[in-house]
C-alpha cells in the first residue's frame, strides 16, 4: 500500500509521508532512502529527517566508521504515524472519486 501523494491532507511536509513509507521495512541509510524518492534532494532529504527526528518520529544512528555510516529507522511513535497514514489512504480510496 503505497498512498502517499494527492490525498487531500498532509502529514507533515511534502516528503513526510514518503521517508514514513520509505522506513516501514526497517533501518534504511541515507541512500537507499533516497534512491526510492527520486525527486527529492539530498538538502531537502536532510531536513525532513532532522525534523522527524526531532518530532520522535525517526531515530538516527550513526557509525563510527570510515567512510561514515548513518542509518534512519522509526520509533514507536512513528509506527503510530505509519498507521495513521495507512488509515487515511484508506479512506481516500473509498471516499475519493475520479474525475
Amino acid at each position: 500500500m503505497r498512498c502517499t501523494h494527492d490525498l487531500p491532507y498532509q502529514i507533515g511536509d511534502k516528503w513526510t509521508a514518503h521517508v514514513l513509507r520509505g522506513l516501514q521495512g526497517g533501518r534504511r541509510r541515507f541512500g537507499e532512502l533516497r534512491a526510492g524518492m527520486p525527486r527529492v534532494t539530498p538538502k531537502v532529504l536532510a531536513e525532513t529527517l532532522r525534523a522527524m527526528e526531532r518530532e520522535g518520529t525517526v531515530s538516527r544512528e550513526a557509525f563510527a566508521e570510515n567512510p561514515p555510516r548513518v542509518e534512519y529507522e522509526l520509533t514507536e511513535q512513528g509506527r503510530r504515524v505509519l498507521g495513521l497514514l495507512d488509515l487515511c489512504c484508506d479512506w481516500a480510496r473509498e471516499n475519493l472519486v475520479e474525475t
